[in-house]
């Protein structure tokens, strides 16, 4: 399932952040568990978004806030983020409105008070942009 998967790489780039040396290890590890369709999802965005950490950071920053930045963002907040925007990105079969909602739904489960509304608004404004976005990807 890809909920559980999302849930998995989203576990796995919070505890990379903290340890960066170790991040292909931490993607090893919650992945282990996974079969499947889940498994090849789950290594195909968490391995994603480490190795176009730079430019998808540069997305998210685009669309912060005025007065924002992305070391603001909590730690949670900002795996989050990463790995939606590079499913936003990277997953055109997948529907933005699904990419949305499983972000929220995350940051509702595992974020602060704010976290589901502050991700629905971040990606929110995204969208409209994607297709120009999706095309600047293509040199990921």
């Amino acid at each position: 399932m890809r909920r559980i998967a999302r849930e998995r790489v989203v576990q796995a780039l919070y505890a990379s952040e903290f340890h960066p040396e170790d991040a292909m290890g931490f993607i090893a590890e919650h992945g282990m568990e996974l079969e499947g369709e889940s498994r090849d999802f789950y290594f195909r965005l968490s391995r994603g978004v480490l190795e176009h950490a730079e430019r998808i950071d540069g997305v998210i920053r685009r669309f912060l806030k005025k007065g924002w930045t992305l070391e603001r963002v909590s730690s949670v907040d900002r795996a989050i983020l990463r790995m939606a925007v590079y499913e936003l990105l990277m997953e055109p079969e997948t529907p933005p409105a699904v990419v949305i909602n499983e972000a929220v739904e995350l940051a509702k489960a595992f974020g602060g008070d704010e976290s589901g509304r502050f991700i629905n608004g971040l990606l929110g404004s995204v969208i409209p942009k994607l297709d120009e976005l999706r095309a600047e990807a293509g040199t990921l």
